[in-house]
């Protein structure tokens, strides 16, 4: 499903505009982010988490030259289904 779809699908369950679901999509977009921004984790209970982790140094290696160089710290986002989702992917 890609996001025209997704649209079409909330709007139709949420009695909504196409408009309305793609501004209601991108305000949950906009909120999501701007919240991992500050380190601060989303959850919605049920369906997901989504949260951001530091990821610590590390050697690697360039696979053509087979030459170590170092990958420095940084973040990136974890997201981890809910038991809603869970249950609902199991059946």
């Amino acid at each position: 499903m890609n996001r025209t779809e997704l649209v079409a699908a909330i709007a139709e369950q949420a009695s909504l505009s196409k408009t309305q679901a793609d501004a209601a999509l991108s305000a949950l977009q906009d909120v999501v982010i701007a919240n991992l921004e500050k380190g601060e984790a989303v959850k919605v209970p049920g369906f997901l988490n989504v949260e951001r982790v530091e990821r610590a140094a590390r050697t690697g290696r360039n696979p053509r030259t087979g030459e170590e160089l170092q990958i420095p710290a940084g973040y990136g986002v974890k997201v981890t289904a809910g038991s809603a989702l869970k249950k609902a992917v199991a059946k």
